[in-house]
């Protein structure tokens, strides 16, 4: 049941509602917003807060606190995204997604003037001049500028260059016409039309159509070498050798996909973070990566969508393709989504993915191992909340049974602490009493000797062990348990493959825990840990058994002489082969006599 005072209230304003598209607004007793959402329908989305009790703890206290609803009705989803959008950063309301971008980015401005100027800014103004950005890259705008300045010279004074006043001779040449940074507009060096024209070229820089530009400057070049100009071909030359320069460290992908945005996304407990690429003619021309801090149980799916929205707003994006790496139904009218499985496409979707997990580890990271173990303890708060646990589980340690047909049974013990990998303490085992292929029996043997032999060494005992299997092998388990009187001093759970329950003793239901959850993933690592942990033994195992059934056989050599046999000839099938000859070289004629009779 739905514990909110004022219920009957508000199921009479949900009744009021339309069947239309738009945005609700959640109030407090203190007329303050506390929540803003979209919605396609909004009498079905606001009534679904309150005809059912939540799965999450916060969507249930949020119900509980609103006190008044209001909400603005538009054309469109698209419109109703966007109006959400600029509420949550307007009001910043206390349950929404906190957009983790504060920063105010550089543009490069094409300043609306007579000889335009072109400089970095941070301050957009609405006064007709052109903008280009933002960028997230400091160094990529120091190149863009650096690289604009070499190819013109353009000037960089603020005086008002008017028709008349440079007729009149108003103005004087500077120290930067002189060392060469300035074509002189102010007295006439360079006509309006010949700036202007510069300034489409770098137009078409910024926008990341080099191609065009270089096509632009090509034709300049063989016009001046038909004219016998070439020093001024030469210029032109040096300018399109920065161009290419510029071009092959910023074409990753077929130079044919044009206009494109590229999103992906990386989520844990608290935040979520979403790297966005933009490509012009298989060039990154902007990149960006911004974190979200999650306030309820939002879907990857809202949050990539809200991310979307936010950037593409930022950067007045107009592409009509955006790649994603899942299916998103999108809201923008004319936008397309596209998910590649391979191609060009595929490698610009991994490279924004490798971006926003660098980008995660460097929040997470960034110097401040305080920031590392803060993580790790709430993981552990975490798995103790949902595993039902008495002590919290910094500890852990994971079990994995393996052989093949019941041949060289091996086992593997893998160890966690606070969360992460403790490789120093992994330990193998080879299994002593049990024939054929029993992994019950293996597990409980491996329990056994495991256990034991901390007792006996009066070592730490783990918070929680983890078995990879269902009830069989947990049962296994806690027979060995009982037998040290272990049992209920050590928590121990199994995790079956196929859906991934986790099984607790005595409970003959499993527990199934969210697919996102960290709780899963941590435990999903301990037991694909401990698997990789057996089979990489068992095949060392495996290995050095059939070397050893066939060459120990031999009577007369040794196993240095086998070891030496192996190593150089790589296996008992290459040996058979050899000449006597061939095996004089390397073990001397008496022992190359023994192996070549036993072979043949």
């Amino acid at each position: 049941m739905i514990k909110n005072k004022n219920i009957d209230y508000l199921k009479s304003l949900v009744a009021a509602l339309p069947e239309e598209p738009g945005v609700y607004q959640f109030f407090d007793e203190n007329e303050k917003i506390i929540y803003v959402g979209k919605a396609k329908r909004l009498k079905r989305r606001v009534a679904s807060y309150f005809n059912k009790v939540h799965d999450t703890a916060k969507t249930n206290i949020l119900v509980r606190k609103i006190s008044g609803i209001r909400h603005i009705v538009v054309n469109s989803e698209e419109d109703a995204l966007l109006l959400e959008n600029n509420l949550i950063k307007k009001h910043q309301p206390r349950y929404n997604v906190l957009l983790k971008d504060d920063k105010s980015f550089p543009w490069i401005c094409i300043k609306k003037e007579r000889f335009p100027r072109v400089f970095v800014t941070r301050h957009l103004l609405k006064d007709g001049s052109e903008y280009f950005g933002p960028y997230t890259s400091v160094m990529m705008v120091r190149t863009l500028m650096d690289m604009i300045r070499s190819l013109y010279k353009l000037r960089n004074c603020n005086l008002s260059l008017s028709e008349e006043g440079i007729k009149n001779g108003k103005f004087k040449v500077c120290l930067e016409y002189h060392i060469g940074n300035c074509k002189a507009p102010c007295i006439g060096k360079i006509s309006v039309e010949e700036y202007e024209e510069t300034i489409q070229i770098i137009r078409n820089i910024l926008k990341g159509n080099i191609g065009m530009v270089t096509s632009h400057l090509k034709e300049k070049m063989n016009e001046f070498a038909q004219d016998f100009k070439f020093e001024e071909a030469h210029q032109v030359k040096e300018k399109l050798e920065l161009l290419s320069k510029y071009q092959s460290k910023s074409t990753i992908v077929n130079p044919s996909i044009n206009n494109i945005d590229v999103y992906s996304i990386l989520d844990d407990e608290d935040s979520a973070y979403v790297n966005f690429l933009k490509i012009v003619n298989g060039a990154i021309i902007q990149a960006h990566t911004i974190e979200l801090k999650k306030k309820m149980d939002e879907s990857k799916e809202d949050l990539l969508l809200l991310a979307i929205t936010d950037i593409r707003q930022k950067i007045f994006s107009t592409a009509k393709e955006i790649v994603l790496p899942f299916d998103l139904e999108l809201p923008f009218d004319g936008v397309k989504c596209l998910v590649p499985q391979r191609g060009d496409k595929r490698k610009l979707l991994d490279l924004s993915l490798r971006n926003v997990k660098y980008f995660r580890l460097e929040k997470l990271k960034h110097g401040d191992k305080s920031l590392k173990q803060s993580h790790s303890d709430r993981i552990v708060e975490k798995m103790k909340t949902d595993l039902r646990l008495k002590d919290a589980p910094v500890h852990i340690e994971c079990f994995d049974n393996s052989n093949i047909q019941g041949t060289n049974p091996v086992a593997s013990c893998v160890v966690f602490r606070n969360a992460r990998p403790y490789k120093k303490d992994y330990r193998h085992f080879n299994i002593k009493t049990v024939v054929g292929a029993n992994d019950f029996a293996s597990m409980e043997e491996i329990i056994y000797r495991r256990y034991k032999r901390l007792l006996e060494e009066d070592k730490s005992l783990p918070q929680l062990i983890v078995i990879d299997g269902g009830k069989g092998q947990l049962g296994a388990a806690l027979n060995s348990l009982n037998k040290l009187n272990l049992r209920g001093v050590i928590s121990v759970i199994g995790i079956a493959k196929k859906l991934e329950e986790i099984y607790f003793p005595g409970d003959p239901y499993p527990l199934y825990l969210d697919k996102n959850s960290e709780t899963l993933k941590t435990i999903q690592h301990l037991r694909n840990e401990s698997h990789r942990f057996a089979i990489t033994f068992h095949k060392q195992k495996r290995s050095k058994a059939f070397i050893g059934s066939e060459l120990d056989k031999i009577d007369g050599i040794g196993p240095k002489t086998v070891q030496k046999l192996i190593q150089r000839f790589k296996s008992v099938e290459n040996i058979k082969k050899l000449a006597r000859a061939d095996l004089e070289l390397e073990v001397g004629k008496s022992k190359a006599e023994i192996i070549f009779k036993y072979f043949n």
